[in-house]
């Protein structure tokens, strides 16, 4: 079973992989499938509308002959990867908190 990952939380993993480093648009995809079970074509939409939202930038660099579309992080975008990381910690520590099993195996919420 997968979980559905929503916009916030993919916005966050893209933002995340460039601020380790500028990436071009393969490179950067494999990286999040590596991690995550989700598909290229789901990630360059969401590459577009953080460029639309100047949250990372967009540039061409020659490579055997053709240009390869290297993406970068904006500081836009590095703020509002700070703000996610924010909120990401308070959501796990929730849903950790529920989920948990007590010392007797019993979940907090239903036990």
């Amino acid at each position: 079973m997968a979980f559905a990952m929503g916009t916030q939380l993919l916005d966050g993993c893209v933002l995340a992989v460039l601020s380790r480093g500028d990436a071009y648009g393969y490179v950067l995809t494999q990286q999040v499938k590596e991690r995550l079970d989700i598909s290229e074509s789901t990630l360059y939409p969401v590459l577009r509308r953080l460029q639309r939202e100047q949250l990372l930038t967009v540039y061409d660099r020659p490579y055997q002959g053709r240009n390869r579309r290297y993406y970068a992080i904006t500081p836009p975008g590095q703020g509002y990867l700070t703000q996610l990381r924010g909120e990401w910690v308070r959501f796990r520590d929730g849903v950790d908190w529920i989920l948990k099993e007590d010392g007797h195996g019993q979940d907090h919420l239903f036990g």
